[in-house]
């Protein structure tokens, strides 16, 4: 199966300028750096012990941060390695003044690659985030006896019913981890089908706060366009829901004269065909990437870059998450809820049926089945500006405490890799 898989690499290579191409064009590949995932290394490897963490895109990349500040400052760490797939988690990086951090992109899963890149950074620890399981890249740690972490691991009954298909196959690269840390019951009931050792339940690393949660700063003469308006925002929303949303715009306009929708995209390459549908409903539109100034005229801003959805959970204390109108699954709602933001969904939610059941129950989230329903929660929720905070220190305290048995975890297994070497 190794090889079949392999090959199928092989042939995805050999069309690769062609996606590439594509790629660059639709603005989701650096033009320069893309040569990273041909394991053509672009920065240089310092001397020292570097622990190595990967995740696919923003929301992986993300959910470590918190640990990527407290290893800044553990002397044992020298180096610290993060790769990613997407050209969006390359960006958010670039915020952060890290000094011990440098990032890549993630290569090609094929064996000729992970070695090269494996041979050049060898890292101490190899730290994956979520989903990410990759066999060609497995094989070359494990043959190199380097710990394989899933850290934050996640899951659905999709991806599992699909590894099932290959079990032989994917219990020999699930059996390649050495320790796996679920974010729910339902990942840690599916490792332990797929024959992981080690399996240790702390919770979802994405309730644990950055620092610079506390510290986001948002700029004076900015922030004044939004103090007269009531403000709600729809954040990572797919395909058909910027409309329902735009819809629930106009029913609520009727009511608050000064209301402005605030529209963050799943993927902000839909930007111009999200313009188009929401034009043709008679609506003013102002493109956060325009730097144009929000006018008394503005409906919709739409928030068309990457990395400033923190800024507009503290702009907006009412937030639709998106992913879940349509069969998508929902999107993770942990972090408006950690900056205490009112939550809406719709019905399809099962990508987060844990999270949503726990925000659900503290009356922190609310269920709208349609648009009718969406548009009674909004109007709702922005009429009483007053955020009751005792009901979000539950998710604060949750939060800290998987961050701290997260890192000790992550400690003990620097110290005993460290004493090693």
């Amino acid at each position: 199966m190794f090889l079949i898989y392999q090959f199928t690499i092989l042939l995805l290579i050999i069309i690769s300028p062609i996606i590439i191409i594509i790629r660059i064009l639709k603005k989701k590949e650096d033009k320069k750096r893309f040569i990273e995932k041909f394991s053509i290394i672009s920065k240089k490897r310092e001397k020292g012990n570097l622990i190595w963490f990967h995740g696919s895109s923003v929301g992986e990349i993300l959910s470590i941060i918190p640990i990527v500040e407290k290893l800044e400052k553990n002397k044992l760490v020298k180096k610290i390695l993060i790769t990613s797939s997407t050209l969006s988690s390359s960006q958010i990086l670039t915020k952060y003044n890290f000094k011990k951090t440098t990032h890549q992109f993630f290569p090609i899963d094929f064996t000729y690659f992970t070695n090269k890149f494996l041979n050049f950074w060898k890292p101490s620890i190899a730290i994956f985030i979520e989903s990410e399981i990759w066999p060609s890249m497995f094989l070359g740690i494990n043959k190199r006896s380097i710990p394989i972490v899933l850290m934050n691991a996640r899951i659905t009954e999709k991806t599992f019913k699909r590894w099932m298909k290959i079990e032989s196959f994917s219990k020999n690269v699930f059996g390649k981890i050495n320790f796996a840390y679920p974010q729910n019951r339902e990942t840690y009931q599916y490792l332990k089908r797929l024959e992981v050792s080690k399996i240790n339940f702390i919770g979802n690393l994405k309730f644990s706060e950055s620092k610079l949660d506390e510290k986001i700063l948002i700029n004076k003469k900015f922030y004044k366009q939004f103090t007269n308006r009531k403000v709600w925002c729809a954040s990572s929303t797919h395909a058909d829901e910027e409309l329902d949303c735009a819809k629930v715009h106009i029913n609520l306009k009727r009511k608050y004269k000064n209301l402005l929708t605030i529209i963050i995209p799943r993927h902000i390459h839909r930007t111009d065909e999200i313009i188009k549908k929401i034009n043709d409903l008679g609506l003013n539109i102002t493109q956060r990437s325009s730097n144009k100034k929000i006018t008394k005229n503005t409906d919709i801003y739409l928030v068309d870059t990457y990395g400033e959805t923190k800024k507009f959970y503290k702009i907006s204390k009412t937030v639709f998450l998106g992913g879940s109108l349509i069969n998508h699954g929902g999107q993770n709602p942990i972090e408006p809820a950690r900056l205490q933001s009112t939550i809406i969904h719709g019905v399809h939610i099962h990508n987060f049926r844990e999270v949503y059941k726990l925000l659900d129950d503290n009356k922190i989230s609310y269920k709208a089945k349609n648009i009718f329903q969406l548009t009674k929660l909004v109007d709702r929720s922005i009429s009483n500006s007053k955020t009751k905070k005792n009901k979000y220190l539950k998710i604060k305290k949750l939060g800290n405490t998987i961050l701290n048995n997260t890192m000790n975890e992550i400690n003990d297994l620097i110290k005993h890799e460290i004493k090693k070497t």
